[in-house]
């Protein structure tokens, strides 16, 4: 055979099979992602108080205390970066606790929030200081509650009542320069960025590994991936 002809062949050949084999290679991996990390376990179930429930559910937790107007930045964003994004997820939840005395400026809030739509997967539930307290103390977190009961902070809480978030929070630059490990365990709603980079990553890996858990796919043992966007885009019914 001609020699040219050998090596158009040859070429064509490579150009043919080298993305097939790239794919192939990527098979195996395709569940290989970071499962969210659990940064704390038990925590305390409203059910004890409440008509509501965290266990068998995927809840964001947030604290509005005694004067929910004080959060109204937080909630706003938290409504339109997060609670519009997941919305349509099974057995996804946005559950705020505030105390009884918040009943008067509770419907200010919610008229802010409501947007024209009903707030069906988001929650408000009342509970007395103690109980609120008791829930709080449950949560892994640097950061108390204020005087009023309340932080912009908000939580992750799976099905299983573990808490959710991340136990190594460095960037790549931070971890090539030895940079001490800190971690991420609440996701404070006044910070945009945070809400939209951070807490949205998250979410999407936590739904991906329980769709993931439901088609019998999921190993507990893998890490999360860097790039897992578009990932659950799809929502479940």
């Amino acid at each position: 055979m001609d020699k040219k002809l050998v090596i158009r062949y040859t070429v064509l050949g490579i150009l043919f099979f080298l993305p097939v084999g790239f794919l192939l290679m990527l098979l195996p991996a395709r569940h290989n992602y970071n499962a969210l990390d659990i940064v704390k376990e038990n925590v305390q179930d409203i059910q004890t108080f409440s008509d509501y429930a965290l266990e068998d559910h995927i809840t964001v937790l947030a604290f509005f205390g005694k004067d929910p107007l004080q959060n109204m930045i937080a909630a706003s964003n938290l409504k339109e970066l997060v609670y519009d994004k997941f919305k349509g997820f099974k057995k996804f939840q946005i559950i705020a606790v505030v105390s009884p005395e918040a009943k008067g400026n509770l419907d200010l809030l919610k008229k802010e929030i409501e947007s024209h739509e009903d707030l069906k997967y988001w929650h408000f539930v009342f509970l007395s200081d103690e109980d609120t307290q008791r829930v709080f103390d449950s949560l892994k977190t640097d950061r108390p509650l204020n005087s009023n009961l309340s932080t912009s902070r908000v939580f992750i809480v799976d099905m299983d009542l573990n808490q959710r978030g991340r136990l190594d929070d460095r960037t790549e630059r931070e971890v090539e320069t030895n940079v001490v490990a800190y971690d991420l365990t609440s996701y404070d709603c006044v910070e945009v960025a945070i809400l939209k980079n951070k807490m949205s990553e998250d979410m999407r890996v936590l739904f991906t590994e329980y769709r993931e858990k439901r088609k019998g796919n999921f190993d507990s043992t893998t890490r999360r991936a860097n790039d897992l966007k578009g990932v659950t885009d799809e929502q479940e019914d």
